[in-house]
């Protein structure tokens, strides 16, 4: 699980941001860069497989998003959180159902987390071969599914996740 946080920079608005899934991976990429050099700071950080199955998806979601808001170096006056659950931060917070799409600061960390995800299972391609990780990105796809029948399920699966339940032992 990743999260993100972004704190634009008025003065530089960048064109294209929208909910990370209405955009193909090159535009993402694209986008990514561009956030990082025209923000007044952002931060990506993660929730582990473990953490995911020990305290739920929502609750290693919330945790994610609170450990990038704890990296930034510049304190916002207010966190806007696609959604509808607040992160445990010392700051003030609003949720916005669909944000991704209708705020640009969520947005462009709705981009961020998306091409950090995407990036590290590529790399996991890597350590898991035969996964083909950098396919289907860790979604439940055929592929996916078919890869975990046949291989079985590796430390970065999550146990707690359904279709992963029955190769558990």
């Amino acid at each position: 699980m990743f999260a993100a946080v972004v704190i634009l920079d008025p003065d530089k608005p960048i064109a294209g941001l929208t909910d990370s899934k209405k955009l193909s991976p090159k535009q993402r990429s694209a986008l990514a860069a561009l956030i990082k050099q025209s923000a007044l700071d952002w931060a990506v950080a993660r929730s582990e497989a473990s953490e995911i199955d020990h305290i739920n998806i929502l609750q290693a979601a919330l945790l994610a998003m609170s450990r990038a808001f704890s990296m930034l170096t510049v304190t916002p006056e207010q966190v806007l959180v696609d959604g509808n659950q607040k992160p445990p931060i010392a700051c003030s917070c609003e949720t916005i159902v669909k944000g991704d799409l209708l705020i640009p600061a969520i947005s462009a960390a709705s981009i961020l987390a998306k091409v950090a995800r995407d990036n590290e299972m590529v790399f996991l391609d890597t350590v898991y071969p035969g996964y083909e990780f950098s396919k289907h990105k860790g979604y439940p796809t055929a592929l996916h599914l078919q890869k975990i029948q046949q291989l079985g399920i590796t430390p970065i699966h999550r146990r707690s996740f359904a279709p992963v339940k029955p190769y558990c032992s």
